[in-house]
């Protein structure tokens, strides 16, 4: 579980976008920029060689968000 206070802190280093936490995945989700960041031992790892690509289904998830 992330702590809310650091979520709101957080922006996405590629898009400055706005994250949502994923629970199910242990990541921080970016809509603007389609990456999901881990979290690793409670740490976000806002590097962007370390994200991954939002898969379609996950993307389509965020859209009303």
């Amino acid at each position: 579980m992330i702590d809310k206070q650091l979520l709101a802190m957080l922006v996405c280093p590629v898009s400055q976008g706005q994250l949502t936490y994923h629970k199910e995945t242990e990541e921080l989700w970016c809509k603007k920029s389609k990456l999901a960041y881990p979290i690793r031992d409670d740490i976000p790892v806002m590097l962007e060689h370390e994200a991954r690509q939002l898969m379609l289904d996950e993307y389509e998830t965020l859209k009303d968000a």
